[in-house]
């Protein structure tokens, strides 16, 4: 079991954003202590991660909130999940493209600005 404090820590999430996941329904209800503390367990720790992962490559959160629900209904939800995960993967990879053609743009600014150094280096 986990404090908030140490899944802060474990996840970068803010205690805020737990409090939020929780709310919104992202994250299941998290259980509590006899002191009404909660308390974290290794499978929302995981769960979290997964949430880390679709938050940081831009999954609405709407999408996310589907995709638990979806996890929380069972396994007759796999092939939906497989379908909401593919078509979030081909989001994933058409942001890869652009930053990679920026990315050469960044480059090319690079060599030319090297070649304008080259060139002012060049006794006359």
């Amino acid at each position: 079991m986990y404090t908030p404090a140490q899944v802060v820590e474990r996840t970068g999430f803010s205690l805020d954003t737990l409090r939020y996941y929780e709310r919104i329904g992202l994250l299941e209800p998290i259980g509590r202590n006899a002191a009404g503390q909660r308390r974290f367990t290794d499978a929302d720790v995981g769960w979290l991660g997964m949430v880390r992962c679709l938050r940081d490559t831009g999954m609405p959160i709407a999408e996310m909130i589907r995709f638990a629900e979806m996890t929380r209904a069972g396994e007759h939800t796999i092939t939906e999940r497989v379908e909401l995960l593919a078509e979030h993967d081909r989001r994933v990879e058409a942001q890869i493209d652009n930053l990679r053609e920026q990315q050469q743009a960044i480059k090319n600014k690079i060599s030319w600005y090297h070649g304008v150094l080259r060139l002012q280096e060049i006794p006359a």
